[in-house]
């Protein structure tokens, strides 16, 4: 293979960030499931308790265009 071609795009020697978790998870294969599972909902708690409420105020859903008429 030569560097930068490959027959399927994620086989080129990178892993990125899904990769690098995995391979720091400890456990086996069924532990670093789980783990990567509660990893995932921890985010979207995070993300539903604090992140979207802090940043609601600063989006304009309230700003529409169309009169009524």
């Amino acid at each position: 293979m030569r560097y930068g071609v490959s027959v399927a795009p994620w086989c080129d020697g990178r892993d990125g960030m899904y990769g690098w978790i995995w391979r720091h998870l400890p456990g086996n294969a069924w532990v670093k499931a789980l783990l990567s599972l509660m990893l995932a909902m921890i985010v979207v708690y995070v993300l539903f308790q604090y992140v979207f409420p802090w940043a609601e105020p600063l989006l304009p859903f309230n700003d529409v265009t169309v009169d009524n008429q």
